[in-house]
């Protein structure tokens, strides 16, 4: 116990390992709190309404996310070497995500008939006023916590997910009475609005000026947004096309099961993409730290990937082993039907870990054809097996698609990231040495 208490206090003095930390916690009492506000939805709305709760935020991070999580690996990859054209950066995050956002929701609800009697929740100008003022709200709270991972101050994001979590619990206990029909979307969302005040001031007022007093030193060029705009290029499109596995795939089930059984589907999707965040954490921590100091790349791929699957490893056996019991704790119709795809879920976590790794060396190294095409790839492997399957799988197809795909994938992409994991100097023997048989 001494050795291990050691080891991670010397690991929590290593930016990549603390910032990655610190990320996985924040996963990790996401999932705990976020199994309590649908515990408590479960209790106190009907089926049919928690369904549609979850089917409306599902949709309304889909729309917040469409830039946002473009931005994302921008954001992790610039950031660190920013100097004094950081809070512009941020900034220009902010207003591109929200604005894009709002434009493909407005579209949305302009569309509302055609999408089903499952988001006809938001007809009419207030619910749909309100829906859009959402989207602005979560863009916004999607790209806070990897500007402090891109800012190399993680560990707050920890404590904005507590808080959020407790604040949401709270409210939706308060509304159930009072707003039985729309209130787990509105006891979502006034939390995550609040929650924007003060961890924009920490970023602005703190954690910004500490970041250029501390890199004011190095001999950099800031980066110029001609030089992200390339990057952006590449892997915008390749993040886009990942966003659809994450939040088209459940908003395109909803248009095809009924509310109740989309609750129960979502409840197993929610925390199977719960673990898979696991496996991005790092990978994240991983991109910002390759990006300050590209001569460390390979140590620090080598490092994150034994960390992330010695923490990875032993939650995807809990999962396969305990699924039925967690699953539970909802009810024995989410058990019933969530439990194979929890655990194919969890399965498929695996191979992803050694996805992310290879994607955040590429954005490290600003590899973005590369970066681009594998997501790409990614992407149209996982919805062509699920669209594939659906018909004779019906929500399992989910967890098979992820599965089988991600497993391809990894296998193609394993012999590239062995050569970006080995050492420096092994690499440059191996050149010199040239082909086994070479005179």
């Amino acid at each position: 116990m001494s050795d291990l208490w050691r080891r991670l206090l010397r690991d929590l003095r290593n930016p990549l390992f603390r910032n990655g930390y610190a990320l996985m916690a924040n996963t990790g009492i996401t999932a705990v709190l976020g199994m309590g506000y649908w515990l408590l939805a479960a209790h106190y709305f009907s089926e049919e309404e928690f369904g549609r709760g979850q089917a409306v935020i599902t949709l309304m991070r889909l729309f917040a996310s469409l830039t946002a999580l473009g931005l994302m690996g921008a954001l992790a990859r610039y950031l660190p070497i920013a100097g004094r054209r950081t809070p512009g950066l941020i900034l220009r995050g902010y207003g591109i995500a929200a604005t894009t956002g709002v434009a493909a929701a407005l579209g949305f609800l302009l569309t509302l008939p055609l999408w089903g009697e499952t988001y006809s929740v938001l007809a009419g100008f207030g619910p749909g006023l309100f829906f859009l003022g959402a989207v602005v709200v979560w863009a916004v709270f999607t790209l806070q916590d990897v500007v402090l991972t891109g800012l190399r101050s993680a560990v707050w994001v920890p404590l904005n997910s507590i808080v959020f979590g407790l604040a949401k619990m709270g409210l939706l206990v308060a509304l159930a009475g009072a707003l039985p029909d729309g209130g787990i979307f509105v006891s979502w969302m006034v939390p995550t609005a609040i929650a924007l005040i003060p961890i924009n001031w920490l970023i602005f007022g703190v954690v910004v000026p500490r970041h250029l007093r501390q890199t004011a030193a190095l001999d950099r060029r800031p980066p110029g947004m001609r030089e992200i705009g390339r990057f952006l290029s590449g892997d915008f499109p390749g993040t886009l096309s990942v966003l659809a596995i994450v939040y088209l795939v459940p908003v395109a089930v909803a248009t095809q099961v009924s509310e109740a059984t989309f609750g129960r589907f979502s409840m197993a999707h929610t925390l199977g993409c719960m673990i898979e965040l696991l496996a991005m954490n790092m990978a994240v921590s991983l991109t910002v730290e390759g990006s300050f100091d590209r001569s460390k790349l390979a140590a620090h791929c080598r490092n994150a990937l034994r960390r992330a699957l010695m923490i990875i490893v032993p939650i995807i056996l809990v999962v396969v082993v305990a699924a039925p019991l967690i699953l539970q704790v909802f009810g024995d119709d989410f058990a019933a039907e969530g439990t194979l795809l929890l655990r194919l879920m969890a399965l498929a976590v695996l191979p992803r870990v050694l996805i992310e790794i290879y994607l955040s060396a590429l954005r490290a190294m600003g590899e973005v054809r590369k970066l681009a095409a594998l997501q790409i790839g990614l992407a149209a492997a996982v919805l062509t097996a699920i669209a594939v399957l659906f018909p004779f799988e019906s929500v399992e197809a989910v967890g098979y698609g992820m599965l089988i795909s991600q497993t391809f994938v990894a296998l193609v992409i394993f012999g590239k990231l062995r050569r970006i994991l080995k050492p420096a100097e092994t690499r440059q023997l191996s050149v010199a040495q040239g082909p086994p048989g070479a005179p």
